[in-house]
């Protein structure tokens, strides 16, 4: 989840995307950004601006744990986001937006299918749903059953996370997987309310790693480190010349990949 306050123009979205109902669910309508940086020239594969394209950089991993995001609205307009970086690396992973008054059809159908054991990723901070709290053995548990476990990642800030947490009813019968780690976040284009608190893509690579996806989680930390430094080198005019450590291994990694016939 993302940990910091949104810099989008909020009065500029329309309320009535937050509040569908689940069987009218648009995919989010698209208008332009006007917050600040909404004058630049972005790529149209990666949104990144053009100055530091991040589409050449894009490699595909496997993994047997999938992420799901439950997005909020107004992160779909943020070329910030780190979720879709998710999506990008692993093929599998789907995203939701997340509504006050339904869940998504096309995830409460989900949540119903015995191939997958989800799990909502939040910390156990609060006692009434202690009994709800499960550590990361669980996932060990369900790959051994030959099932998938499912990283459920409220995509938002810290406040929209908590409330997205406490107004969706669709969540509560799932265990709740806190994230236990001393990663602090190396993320540069949001202020971050503390270290301890991840974006979106640096809390899915920590549950990879410990789930015991590490190439998987390799790969997207690389591909976020990339995300991280175009986009920070991007806000001074400057461009890229010489490619970064984990640009380089990403490189690497895409000429070992098997060709497609």
């Amino acid at each position: 989840m993302s940990a910091f306050e949104s810099s989008a123009d909020k009065g500029s979205i329309d309320k009535d995307c937050v509040n569908s109902p689940s069987n009218e669910h648009p995919r989010p309508p698209r208008r332009e950004f006007k917050a600040r940086g909404s004058f630049v020239t972005r790529c149209e594969g990666c949104n990144l601006p053009a100055l530091n394209c991040l589409c050449p950089y894009q490699v595909k991993a496997e993994s047997v744990a999938q992420v799901w995001l439950l997005t909020h609205p107004i992160e779909h307009y943020k070329p910030t986001n780190t979720g879709r970086l998710i999506g990008d690396v692993l093929s599998e992973t789907r995203i939701f937006t997340w509504y006050r008054t339904a869940p998504d059809a096309q995830l409460a159908a989900l949540l119903k299918d015995p191939r997958y054991v989800p799990f909502v990723i939040f910390p156990d901070d609060q006692p009434d749903y202690a009994d709800r709290v499960v550590g990361i053995e669980a996932v060990h548990a369900a790959k051994a059953q030959a099932r998938i476990p499912v990283f459920i990642i409220l995509d938002g800030t810290w406040r929209q996370a908590r409330r997205m947490f406490r107004k969706s009813a669709y969540l509560d019968a799932l265990p709740v997987l806190p994230l236990s780690t001393e990663r602090e976040t190396r993320y540069r284009l949001r202020k971050p309310a503390s270290k301890s608190h991840l974006c979106t893509a640096e809390v899915a690579i920590e549950l990879l790693r410990q789930g015991g996806d590490t190439v998987a989680a390799d790969v997207l930390d690389d591909y976020f480190e990339v995300f991280n430094d175009s986009y920070a080198a991007s806000r001074l005019h400057h461009r890229i010349d010489s490619p970064t450590a984990a640009m380089r291994r990403l490189l690497a990694q895409q000429e070992a990949a098997p060709i497609e016939i």
